[in-house]
């Protein structure tokens, strides 16, 4: 089965790592703060957990705590039951020191659920920890929707505060991030396409920016099509509809026997119509000798059709002037 768009772009962020060693702490707290557990063992150590179900996500996660706080993370595998049945990749820091240090250098405070919330906004001062920090948060609990059917892009927290902190970050960078509260979620979320491709480029997601866009060029230029084809069908139906109408009142004329008290120039527009059921007004009047423009023809068969008129209600009886 091929890989989701969404999974696409956290494949192609799960190779990106930080150069710089605070961009790769606030994307740890993002991380953390939005996938991560706190639990004591059996002896009463502290165990910080990570779970996640991609494998890429998983590896960047460990890579970035090696890299940064030179910790290796204990890494297991579990199978979901039911339907899904998918495999939870685990990585878990069993060190009551490490743990402590990996916390504090979070700035991330512990909740009676077991679960981690940042402290303050102070890891994210800077542009580039900001974008790190959205970075780590999508990777954790995001998800953004095939362009070909849709534009959305969500992150989902498990407390207001949390999603509140993210939307921040996420506006910084001029993008109308909303927020909503799903069931007992908290989701981010941005539907704009422009400012999707937009969020793509801060969290570094290149080659999905380019995918996207191609996709919205196809999708403008069909969308333009669309539409030039609906105005010119709206535009054919129009002018056959007029037309229609004014062969009636034509006929009817002709039926009357009044045909003859016409002017000879709505005489011979008359003739032309019913010959050339298909043309446009302005065709008809470059028929005409001498030709005639479109707001022309367009008076004289007004005055044949308030002529038919007249006749339907008996008061067409004079010659038209």
């Amino acid at each position: 089965m091929p890989a989701s768009f969404s999974a696409k772009v956290k494949e192609e962020l799960a190779r990106t790592i930080p150069p710089a060693r605070h961009c790769r702490i606030a994307e740890i707290a993002a991380m953390l703060s939005i996938g991560g557990r706190f639990a004591m063992d059996d002896g009463g150590k502290d165990i910080i957990s990570f779970r996640t179900e991609n494998v890429p996500i998983a590896r960047k996660y460990f890579t970035l705590l090696k890299k940064t706080f030179n910790i290796e993370s204990s890494v297991s595998v579990r199978r979901e039951t039911g339907l899904n049945k998918s495999r939870i990749y685990s990585l878990e820091v069993i060190d009551d020191e490490k743990a402590s240090g990996l916390i504090m250098a979070c700035s991330l405070h512990r909740t009676r659920e077991g679960r981690f919330v940042l402290k303050d906004d102070l890891l994210l001062q800077r542009d580039c920890c900001r974008r790190a920090f959205i970075r780590g948060a999508f990777l954790a609990s995001g998800s953004i929707s095939d362009p070909v059917r849709s534009y959305h892009f969500e992150i989902v927290c498990s407390s207001r505060t949390q999603a509140e902190l993210l939307q921040s970050a996420v506006c910084s960078f001029q993008i109308g991030a909303r927020l909503v509260m799903r069931k007992s979620h908290y989701v981010v979320y941005v539907k704009d396409s422009s400012q999707v491709v937009d969020l793509l480029n801060v969290m570094g997601a290149y080659k999905a920016l380019m995918d996207m866009e191609n996709v919205r060029i196809v999708k403008d230029m069909r969308n333009r099509i669309n539409r030039g084809v609906n105005c010119e069908t709206a535009n054919i139906s129009k002018t056959a509809n007029a037309s229609a109408k004014q062969i009636l009142d034509i006929t009817y004329i002709m039926d009357s026997s009044a045909f003859h008290r016409l002017p000879e120039s709505l005489r011979q527009v008359a003739s032309l119509r019913l010959s050339h059921p298909e043309a446009t007004l302005t065709e008809l009047g470059a028929m005409l000798d001498p030709p005639v423009g479109k707001s022309g023809v367009n008076h004289r068969m007004k005055k044949i059709s308030d002529y038919a008129r007249d006749l339907r209600d008996g008061s067409g009886e004079k010659t038209v002037k």
